[in-house]
């Protein structure tokens, strides 16, 4: 009722000269309700009417005009909700670096901290979070960026028309290459790696970051009305009130990043827009929210002046924030896991880890490793089946005693090795290391254990494959077909009828570690499975870089025997193709993560090419053909 109330009035005061009929064709209603609803607001004060000749006119009260006032101002607070699903994951980000600075010789994500570029310090948290696909919009000395190999994965767009756009020209470049929520990010902005992290686990898929006013002189106040982005102005003489000032960070949906491209595409003539306006715009249909950081670390690198001061005070009070961040979150693990005290943890230290972070951690004078799954790993480690095989390793003696697993996070704790020496190639080909190696082989692969799962690399280069493409990942050269010849020794090496066995899977020298004279354990089971035995003997041959000398004796040890079956070495060096293939594939994965492994992904996978044509192959390739 109330919402014909409101079109009856509007009617009437945008013409005073209608009857009812024409009333009722405007508002949707009948004549009776027409005059029934007149009737009513003349008798509750909200209008009068006069005669003039035979018509009626009819005219608005001030407490008429008060309410229709009122309505249309509650109308235009109300906005259209873009979103029917909730937050998603994000995976994509733009950094938005093409400006120039009179003060730098070059773009301002590439002035240093402790000798590191603060975009690669951003792009780090960026990737620490599971950012891999980043879109770097350059202008100003663009060849700058390409001078750096680390970047040399992202992609990059160029602004030929930086001197004379503002920043949201250099946007919507990157709308071609976004498919999804991403988060925005301005390439001169140093600020704690919490802020980050946190916007991006914030339950609103559009989300400003603002903080507490500055007083840089700089500011981009915002104004928050009804619990979203009201008014956003470097002008403070616009606002009614500040509620905190813009960081220069933003989470993007799609659709409206979709919306601010279209508008600025079909309605804008002004180049120098800046994409906080744009936004604005948009947030007049469409809820904008925000986030607000108290006590934020953070800084702005526009000048020289900007530069020192970040640099000498901003700067070291945000790494010993972090600093003290991160052994909280680490403590904060402990704590849970092990119902300790704060006050119970004496010392946290880092060490070792190719796909990890692991830490040595003092909890009452007693001292444990802590293991926290590195990024990505969630969808290439089950964690429940490493769990129940870490527990078997541990039971067997061969590991130590594990503490606590959460199958959830894949966070461990395990107790210390006393005395820990751990293996490196060199010292994994001493003749006395070797004998101690070999033992633990043979305890776990005759145990007779039933492990969680079954290691089958044909299946893992499949689902490896699936994660390459979907993290962007690009093949080496050749892949293809060294892909072929090893699919082509599928056949061969399952007709060989191989009883499977519990093993570790990822036999690097750095997963032995000796403690003392005689006792070496095996640590980490993440890729642990049932599998064939000498998997495991051509892992640790490859890494280990043996020699065939090498390989022998340490076969000989193994099975205990000079007299090694030609059918044992045939299975080691089709391990060893199988493994090289599989762990290049894994490596293209990690770097399309952000992680950098050097030459070792295309080592392996050369080496791989090369093993195809080992002579036995060849040979077991023909008979096959014939």
């Amino acid at each position: 009722m109330e919402q014909h109330v409101f079109q009856l009035l509007e009617a009437i005061n945008k013409n005073a000269h209608l009857n009812q009929k024409k009333m009722a064709e405007l508002c949707g209603i009948s004549i009776g309700k027409v005059n029934y609803l007149i009737h009513d607001l003349m008798k509750d004060g909200y209008l009068f009417s006069e005669k003039k000749g035979r018509n009626m006119r009819y005219f608005l009260t001030e407490k008429g005009i008060q309410f229709l006032q009122n309505g249309i101002e509650e109308f235009h607070q109300k906005k259209v909700n873009i979103h029917q699903e909730q937050i998603t994951e994000i995976k994509q980000a733009v950094i938005l670096a093409a400006g120039q600075r009179k003060d730098f010789s070059k773009p301002a994500g590439l002035m240093t901290f402790d000798g590191i570029p603060l975009l690669k310090r951003n792009i780090d948290i960026l990737q620490e979070s599971g950012i891999n696909h980043i879109v770097i919009v350059t202008g100003y000395k663009k060849e700058a960026f390409h001078e750096l190999p680390e970047f040399s994965q992202f992609q990059f767009v160029h602004n030929p028309k930086y001197k004379w756009t503002g920043s949201m020209a250099s946007l919507a470049l990157a709308h071609e290459y976004i498919s999804e929520d991403f988060l925005l990010i301005e390439d001169d902005i140093l600020i704690e790696e919490r802020a980050i992290k946190e916007l991006l686990s914030y339950p609103q898929r559009d989300t400003i970051l603002i903080t507490n006013e500055s007083g840089s002189g700089d500011e981009a106040f915002v104004e928050i009305r009804n619990g979203y982005v009201y008014k956003v102005s470097k002008d403070i003489h616009q606002f009614n009130h500040v509620d905190g000032e813009m960081v220069g960070i933003s989470k993007l949906s799609y659709e409206v990043f979709s919306k601010m491209v279209a508008e600025f595409k079909e309605y804008n003539k002004n180049p120098y827009m800046n994409y906080e306006y744009m936004l604005l715009d948009v947030a007049r249909h469409y809820n904008i929210g925000y986030l607000k950081m108290h006590n934020l670390v953070w800084g702005e690198i526009d000048s020289q002046q900007d530069y020192e001061v970040i640099t000498n005070k901003t700067y070291q009070i945000l790494k010993r924030k972090e600093a003290e961040y991160r052994e909280n979150q680490i403590k904060s693990y402990l704590i849970e896991a092990l119902d300790v005290d704060y006050e119970d943890i004496h010392e946290i230290q880092p060490f070792g880890g190719m796909t990890n972070k692991n830490f040595k951690v003092t909890i009452k004078n007693k001292e444990y490793v802590l293991r926290i799954p590195g990024n990505g790993t969630e969808k290439m480690i089950n964690r429940k089946e490493e769990k129940i095989n870490s527990s078997i390793a541990s039971e067997l003696g061969i590991d130590t005693d594990l503490i606590y697993f959460n199958e959830e996070t894949g966070v461990k704790i395990s107790e210390l090795i006393p005395n820990p020496e751990t293996l490196n190639p060199k010292t994994a080909k001493r003749q006395d290391y070797m004998v101690l190696t070999t033992a633990v082989l043979r305890k776990l692969h005759h145990s007779g254990a039933q492990m969680a799962n079954e290691f089958n690399v044909f299946e893992k280069i499949t689902e490896y494959e699936e994660l390459m493409k979907a993290a962007g990942g690009t093949p080496y050269p050749h892949f293809d077909e060294v892909r072929a010849k090893v699919m082509a020794l599928k056949e061969i090496y399952q007709n060989m009828n191989i009883e499977l066995a519990p093993c570790h899977n990822d036999l690097v020298p750095e997963n032995l570690v000796k403690s003392g004279q005689d006792k070496m354990y095996l640590i980490d089971w993440e890729y642990a499975g049932m599998n064939d035995p000498m998997w495991d003997v051509a892992a640790h041959s490859l890494e280990c870089d043996f020699t065939p000398e090498d390989e022998e004796l340490f076969l000989s040890l193994y099975l205990q025997t000079n007299d090694i079956p030609l059918e044992i070495q045939q299975r080691v060096i089709m391990n060893k193709i199988f493994q090289d293939f599989l762990w290049s594939i894994w490596t293209i994965i990690k770097e399309a993560k952000g992680d950098d492994f050097g030459t070792y992904g295309i080592d392996r996978f050369n080496r791989a090419r090369q093993n195809v044509n080992h002579e036995w192959i060849r040979g077991m390739m023909y008979e096959i053909k014939k």
